[in-house]
């Protein structure tokens, strides 16, 4: 089987890796080079913390579990490092953790209350401030290290024979011979089946070919697709997890930096006119890290990168065919990171055997049918601490 796979963030190389393993004829686009999409500007995190919908914390779960397997796979340098995470509250926000924890606990999930002390002797080098009244444990979660993870996935799926190049689609059409997949050059591809992961760029394509994918597409001031990251050039810490502190989320990156993320920062930011390095934003961040650091006095350097999140309308991941006629297999996700194991392997199933599985029973894109546009509440409600 011919299989195009359009999109080469985290889970198009996912799945084009497993469908190479699985000796299929895999051919990989993408319009700008592997990872440098929604996958490049990523928090990283691993997690199932605040999927409330029953089927998607099983999904998340799964893919926590599958990225471990993974792992053992790939060898080599890690990119995937389960070192668990702290979610510290203060009290204006103790009563929303401890809620979390109780429902996390009823649910199975890893997760305990920690003193100070033992916070301190996970997180690593930081300063837990005074102001903090209570820390959560959640050691069976983690992060990856997006571009070292998206390139060994890459060299593996080229290892077993997967073809990767440089393209922009601009059309797909779904035929009864087969899907034809036309290319800005001119070019025009012929396949047995496509992937269509090509994130928050996947519902013009799908509508080409006649498929209803609605997605959240906005990209003004404070829209529920847009996040900021900044990466921490300075000072280096010895962070050693995960750690979500009540203004600021932070994860280890490599060579002892880190990567910071503010939530309620997101509201204020303006794609069209990136924030500053000197800016109200920066400086904000800035603060805001200072007061974590051992070091008071530190200037911290960080780099700002302003991402556009691939969001379905429900906050949901799409995986599956739009009908039982279709051959273009629709995979989106704003959770790619968590689930591109789990997807890559549960896709490639049933692209090459056509038996549906269990896991992705939920999350196809037939329950699109009669939606006609974007949920506000389910889109803004993905963003929040757990659902970003």
């Amino acid at each position: 089987m011919k299989v195009i796979v359009v999109g080469a963030g985290v889970l198009g190389v996912s799945v084009a890796r497993q469908l190479a393993r699985a000796g299929q004829e895999v051919f990989l686009l993408d319009q700008s080079g592997a990872g440098t999409g929604t996958s490049a500007t990523t928090f990283a995190w691993t997690n199932s913390y605040r999927r409330l919908d029953p089927d998607y914390h099983q999904l998340g779960l799964a893919g926590m579990e599958e990225h471990s397997r993974l792992a053992a796979q790939l060898g080599g340098q890690p990119a995937y490092f389960p070192s668990g995470a702290l979610q510290w509250a203060d009290s204006s926000n103790e009563r929303w953790l401890a809620d979390n924890v109780e429902r996390l606990r009823v649910l199975g999930y890893p997760v305990r209350f920690i003193t100070p002390g033992e916070a301190a002797q996970i997180a690593g080098g930081l300063r837990i401030p005074a102001a903090i009244t209570s820390i959560a444990h959640c050691p069976s979660e983690g992060y990856v290290l997006p571009d070292l993870f998206i390139r060994k996935l890459l060299v593996d799926a080229q290892q077993h024979g997967a073809r990767y190049t440089i393209g922009r689609v601009v059309a797909l059409r779904d035929r009864p011979e087969g899907v034809v997949v036309a290319l800005a050059g001119g070019e025009v591809l012929k396949c047995d089946r496509v992937v269509l992961a090509a994130g928050r760029w996947s519902q013009r394509l799908a509508g080409q070919a006649g498929i209803d994918l609605p997605m959240v597409t906005g990209t003004q001031r404070g829209a529920p697709t847009i996040g900021l990251l900044g990466y921490a050039a300075s000072p280096q810490v010895d962070l050693c997890c995960v750690v979500h502190s009540p203004g600021l989320n932070l994860r280890p990156a490599a060579g002892g930096h880190a990567v910071l993320q503010a939530l309620d920062l997101n509201a204020h930011v303006d794609p069209a006119t990136p924030p500053s390095p000197d800016g109200e934003i920066a400086q904000t961040l800035a603060q805001r890290w200072s007061a974590l650091l051992p070091d008071q006095g530190s200037r911290p350097q960080i780099d700002l990168r302003v991402s556009l999140r691939s969001l379905p309308v429900d906050g949901h991941t799409v995986a599956g065919y739009a009908s039982a006629q279709s051959r273009i297999y629709c995979l989106v996700s704003h959770s790619g990171i968590t689930l591109a194991p789990i997807l890559g392997r549960l896709a490639t199933t049933e692209i090459t055997t056509d038996q549906e599985q269990d896991l992705l029973a939920a999350f196809r894109p037939t329950r699109f049918i009669g939606v006609e546009g974007a949920d506000d509440d389910a889109a803004q409600h993905a963003t929040r601490l757990g659902e970003q």
